[in-house]
């Protein structure tokens, strides 16, 4: 997002009216909220135009029939998360860490192994100590190798200017698939870099969807290395949202999608709604890229804005709960990871509380798999969703007191999760224009 600097026109403690404020923000999700947040801290009179009928976008927490507290939508925060980590703790929030205490699980070709979360990436294979997962020597050896291959171009890749990086034009050109056909010699690896496309990274995506300097810029951003599902917090995360949203009522409007922005030498002015509008000096578009193509925009953006969000869809995210009385998997010494090369859930996760009271397993059915598996019955999601939790956690998991199935795709108004991914060539010839502002028209959001 651009550097706003803007005149005064009231004092922050007054009710925005809907008719002339400093800054309107379109979008209510945790960007736009702390984006109004922070402006009004700034003195600014701000307005928040939401189209749903609720706040939160992708964070949003449910209380389920049997009294667990749950995020549909992102939960876990890590060690490059500072300024969510700044906002928690303003906030009061308590967190606690997550739970990696024990061992973890691997289920690869039908076959299960127990075995411990890797130490040091370079001892790293899909997450665990290579050593342990009972695969030929040889074949690990391999897949460190493309890994440490991988990371280098990670390394080398700016996390503001991605097309800058060495060679980026090729690495740019080479889908993930084709990249591992000429670099890795392993089964082992190329699951690992497609586990970082489909679950990890940004998430939703395809091998064959992006290229490998995409994937190489999500690992920029927030490298799995580093922990980013390393801390949960009390009550789930989806009240960050809440509290802010409690904040900023007086200064919000939901059910209110924004279809135009025209601005000129004066201001802007907001078309939304049914007939109405607002002017301000400025905008935050603080909604998915892709959704940010439902607006018209006058004048018109520069063509490799618009070209880069058409070369930027939503990745396909369907996050599944499994609901226990209790964490059953910490009484054997396992803790809750799964990663497996099954037909639907690539990843599991403990998300219960300290106590292990209820026992709550997070996983995911991601890109292609996502599109596949939302085309079934109820009645098949459920039992292809309890077969490969069997497969990690054994018959026990085949029994939750609740299943709860969140199908991200689905929301009109993100229509996918995490975020938005990058097509093969988008970013050395359209990133320029990935965060330009546009006049008086300013970007955030994933």
């Amino acid at each position: 997002m651009g550097t706003l600097t803007l005149g005064r026109t009231g004092h922050a403690g007054t009710s925005a009216t809907p008719s002339d404020v400093d800054v309107v923000v379109v979008g209510a999700g945790l960007s736009g909220l702390t984006a109004a947040r922070q402006l009004r801290k700034e003195g600014l009179k701000v307005h928040i135009l939401e189209a749903r009928a609720r706040t939160g976008g992708r964070m949003i927490r449910q209380t389920t029939r049997t009294g667990a507290v749950i995020d549909l939508g992102g939960q876990w925060g890590g060690e490059t998360h500072h300024r969510f980590e700044a906002l928690v703790n303003e906030l009061g929030i308590e967190r606690f860490p997550s739970y990696y205490d024990g061992q973890g699980v691997l289920v690869w070709d039908g076959q299960r192994v127990v075995a411990d979360m890797a130490k040091k990436p370079s001892n790293s294979v899909l997450l665990f100590e290579g050593d342990q997962i009972q695969q030929p020597a040889e074949q690990v050896a391999k897949a460190k190798a493309a890994m440490q291959a991988f990371r280098e171009i990670a390394q080398s890749v700016d996390p503001a200017r991605p097309w800058t990086a060495p060679n980026a034009a090729e690495l740019d050109r080479t889908t993930i698939r084709s990249w591992c056909e000429k670099n890795s010699d392993s089964r082992l690896s190329d699951f690992e870099l497609e586990w970082l496309s489909v679950a990890g990274g940004s998430g939703g995506f395809d091998p064959w969807d992006a290229s490998i300097l995409h994937l190489a810029w999500t690992q920029s951003v927030a490298p799995q290395d580093e922990a980013p599902e390393s801390w949960l917090l009390k009550g789930a995360a989806g009240q960050v949202a809440e509290r802010l949203t409690t904040e900023l009522k007086p200064f919000l409007s939901l059910n209110a999608p924004v279809h135009g922005i025209e601005q000129n030498d004066s201001g802007v002015t907001i078309s939304y709604g049914q007939s109405k509008s607002i002017k301000a000096k400025a905008a935050i578009v603080a909604i998915p890229p892709p959704l940010r193509q439902r607006i018209t925009f006058t004048p018109d953006l520069p063509a490799e804005t618009r070209s880069f969000l058409q070369r930027s869809p939503m990745g396909s995210m369907i996050k599944v709960f499994a609901i226990y009385k209790n964490a059953f998997w910490r009484q054997q010494n396992l803790n809750g990871f799964g990663v497996g090369n099954l037909k639907t859930l690539e990843l599991t996760a403990d998300s219960s509380l300290p106590s292990g009271t209820p026992g709550i397993l997070a996983s995911f059915v991601t890109a292609s798999a996502a599109v596949a598996f939302q085309q079934t019955s109820d009645s098949e999601q459920r039992r292809a969703v309890l077969d490969d939790l069997i497969a990690y956690w054994g018959p026990e998991a085949g029994e939750p007191e609740e299943l709860i199935i969140q199908n991200w795709n689905q929301e009109a108004w993100s229509t996918g999760a995490f975020t938005s991914f990058v097509t093969p060539g988008a970013w050395t010839t359209y990133g320029q224009g990935w965060q330009q502002s546009h006049g008086r028209v300013h970007w955030a959001g994933t």
